[in-house]
């Protein structure tokens, strides 16, 4: 049998293709989210779940927060090299401590994703801080 042909995408292509990985679970985690009993009637009443009532600076920081895994797709082919190492390491640990602490939801669904995403964000850091050395 044949041997198939293996390629090894460089380190900033696999960063970004972690984050965007990511960014695919954070939309559909939210989404099935909406199914939930009383999430649409408590939107509907300007309560963003645990957070409270929706705000200027509420909705502000809730968007930073979605908007740093999305950039990070391109930021970590675009960004010189030891910078996107390090924004990687940085914002990896930063978002599996934001999933740690989103795991308390006692829907096994939402667990499973947020595994999922710790996963991917742990993987980010694995990556990032061992991309292998210029020779």
């Amino acid at each position: 049998m044949a041997t198939l042909q293996d390629y090894r995408p460089p380190v900033k292509i696999r960063l970004a293709l972690l984050w965007a990985s990511l960014m695919f679970l954070y939309i559909y985690n939210d989404y099935f989210t909406l199914f939930l009993p009383n999430v649409i009637t408590h939107m509907s009443a300007g309560q963003m779940g645990p957070l409270g009532a929706i705000s200027q600076p509420l909705m502000i920081g809730v968007s930073l927060l979605l908007s740093i895994p999305a950039l990070m797709i391109f930021l970590s082919v675009a960004l010189p090299t030891v910078l996107s190492r390090w924004l990687n390491v940085l914002l990896g640990l930063a978002y599996t401590a934001v999933e740690v602490l989103t795991f308390a939801s006692p829907w096994l669904f939402y667990k499973i994703t947020v595994g999922f995403e710790i996963a991917l964000t742990l993987l980010i850091i694995w990556f990032a801080l061992r991309w292998p050395r210029a020779e």
